[in-house]
């Protein structure tokens, strides 16, 4: 499979200005380049291979045998013999044999779709966490930035008799607290750029561009499950495999008949020289038919009743993953609801913490007091943020496991 090469040059860590590369595209770029998914493309490719091998006739027998005592016969003596045979099975058997392999190549591909749709969702599930990553950064840079202007204006406030020096002690506190945090998060984000590139099979430090802004969807009850079960590439694959191990009784049914063989043997006739007669010399041509008798049943009757069990296997294997599909599925649409409650609780606190900050800054502005308050809902102001930046990026995750157990494609 080939390599899909892109450059693209960011000069920031999470630079969002200029181009900036949709998740789409990401998925592009590991599809083609993730070698885990190259191996199971490989493995089908393989699987293919089978298909010519098992559905060909077996390759025909040819034999020489030379006489050492020759054989003396009315028209001379035998010198030497050249046998061919060819073997042929019971009807239908190599059709049989190559529907089996074909089937299971079929359904190695399906096996390769679902790894293919795993590799999408955990790119989506290392590519949000980068976005949430980005969003807290900036939140704590600009909650720097207002504790920067209310050390300001405490230390005015002080300096004109109109506050505390703890109200200037209590905002370096909360800077440093903030900086502190700052630093832990930028250092965060080589972990989680390691393993975003990695998903690409890149270098581990390559730049990755995340989205300016992230919205939720209007989603339907029940979004995408008619296609949970309908277009689910594993249950796909088990429906192929039981298809091939029929196609495999069967194939083992028809090799326990008999087989034909047609073949021709050529002897080399030397010349007699003790008399004269007609044909003196003469090689020997002889046709030939043989058939194999299956007598002894065992072994026929054993390959039938393996595949007949494995038939039976890959039904209750499909039982038991339509089972946790179906789990899988209320467990992520459950996230998804979810997070979209708290993303509705998280910007309406966000809201009233921001109004709330607003009456209480103008209170500080006018009587030097509830400093105090004006730090805390500033504090309580950058949490709310902060849920609602992880709750968005959670919630994206819960959808992109929908859409990976619902088989979206992109």
């Amino acid at each position: 499979m080939s390599k899909y090469i892109i450059g693209i040059i960011i000069t920031l860590l999470f630079n969002t200005q200029g181009f900036a590369q949709t998740l789409d595209d990401y998925f592009e770029v590991a599809a083609q380049n993730n070698p885990g998914l190259q191996a199971k493309y490989l493995e089908y490719e393989s699987a293919l291979q089978k298909v010519p091998q098992v559905s060909t006739l077996a390759d025909p027998a040819l034999s020489f045998g030379y006489f050492i005592s020759p054989v003396e016969t009315r028209v001379g003596p035998q010198r030497a013999r050249f046998s061919l045979t060819q073997m042929f099975p019971w009807f239908g058997t190599l059709k049989a044999q190559g529907d089996a392999a074909a089937l299971m190549a079929e359904a190695k591909f399906q096996s390769f779709i679902d790894a293919r749709n795993k590799l999408y969702f955990h790119v989506a599930s290392a590519y949000y966490p980068l976005y949430e990553l980005n969003e807290w950064i900036n939140i704590e840079q600009e909650n720097i930035s207002i504790l920067k202007s209310y050390k300001t204006i405490a230390t005015r406030k002080f300096e004109n008799g109109a506050g505390s020096m703890v109200d200037v002690l209590r905002v370096d506190i909360m800077l440093k607290d903030a900086e502190t945090n700052l630093s832990i998060l930028l250092e965060k984000g080589k972990p989680l750029l390691t393993i975003f590139n990695k998903l690409l099979n890149r270098p581990e430090n390559e730049h990755v561009v995340t989205a300016d802004s992230l919205s939720t969807e209007n989603l339907t009850d029940n979004f995408r499950k008619d296609s949970l079960i309908a277009a689910n590439p594993v249950l796909t694959a088990l429906n192929l495999k039981a298809q091939a191990s029929k196609a495999e009784a069967i194939a083992a049914q028809k090799q326990g008949l008999p087989k034909f063989g047609v073949g021709l043997d050529y002897v080399i006739v030397g010349k007699r020289s003790d008399i004269a007669i007609s044909d003196n010399g003469k090689d020997i041509l002889m046709p030939m038919v043989s058939v194999t008798i299956p007598i002894f049943r065992g072994k026929y009757n054993a390959s039938i009743k393996e595949a007949e069990l494995i038939q039976e296997s890959y039904g209750f294997q499909k039982d038991e993953m339509t089972n946790m599909l179906i789990s899988d599925y209320e467990m992520a649409w459950f996230d998804v609801q979810q997070q979209r409650q708290l993303l509705s609780l998280y910007g309406q606190q966000t809201e009233t913490s921001r109004q709330s900050l607003n009456l209480l800054l103008a209170s500080y502005g006018n009587s030097g007091k509830e400093f105090e308050e004006v730090l805390r809902m500033q504090q309580q102001l950058l949490k709310y943020q902060k849920l609602k930046a992880s709750a968005l990026a959670k919630y994206q995750i819960a959808l992109a496991k929908v859409n990976y157990l619902t088989s979206k494609t992109y």
